[in-house]
């Protein structure tokens, strides 16, 4: 796991410059998704001690409005529902101008839930681990140029894309949200109440033994 984090720091520093332009009017094949709970915790994260501060209650609020404003596209006829932990950030502060400066980062726990079989699709957490989109170049960060609250956004936009990616994957590969036998087109799906909001929460757990300090301080290390 250490040495994946070194990797991606390594990678995001050459690829992070230059103008980052996605077609964010395109939907992934999703199945019959339609996003039920969006819960998000952060009530667990460490900070990077180099890292600008964000509350537990602005991490929320902005995964949360993120991962709406994406997945609200998504209009199918069986319900899904999000556990997200945040485990660790960084939100860079002012580098050092020509040596590259730190980017900000997050990492994050995700678990899905199938409502109508009131069981999760991934047995242990996913891990993903988010970098900010940067277009200053190599020899400046975005401490220099942005808010912690512009980093923050930044941020859970692309964690929001990233799980996009990742839920169509696991549809082309498992078929996660195909149409389940006997369902019918016209179900309502007003009233999300196979999983409730605790359950979910309480199996956000740690994908594995790293501490998220130790592993996102890498970015600092590296980049």
């Amino acid at each position: 796991m250490t040495r994946l984090f070194a990797f991606l720091s390594v990678f995001a520093l050459l690829t992070a410059c230059g103008e980052q332009v996605v077609d964010e009017t395109r939907i992934a094949d999703l199945g019959e998704f339609r996003l039920g709970h969006n819960i998000v915790i952060a009530s667990k994260m460490q900070r990077v001690p180099a890292s600008r501060t964000a509350t537990e209650e602005e991490w929320v609020t902005a995964l949360t409005q993120a991962f709406d404003d994406r997945f609200a596209r998504y209009q199918g006829n069986q319900l899904y529902h999000f556990g997200i932990s945040v485990e660790g950030y960084i939100l860079a502060p002012p580098g050092v101008p020509v040596v590259a400066a730190p980017k900000s980062a997050v990492v994050l726990n995700v678990t899905i839930w199938d409502d109508a079989e009131a069981r999760k699709l991934n047995e242990e957490p996913h891990q993903l681990l988010i970098f900010e989109s940067l277009d200053e170049g190599l020899g400046v960060g975005s401490g220099y140029t942005s808010t912690a609250e512009e980093q923050l956004a930044n941020l859970a936009f692309n964690a929001s894309r990233e799980l996009e990616k990742w839920l169509s994957n696991k549809q082309e590969e498992l078929g996660w949200f195909n149409l389940k036998p006997g369902t019918e087109p016209s179900k309502d799906l007003t009233d999300p109440t196979a999983a409730s909001e605790e359950s979910i929460t309480d199996t956000v757990l740690p994908a594995d033994d790293t501490d998220p300090v130790v592993a996102t301080s890498e970015l600092l290390e590296d980049g």
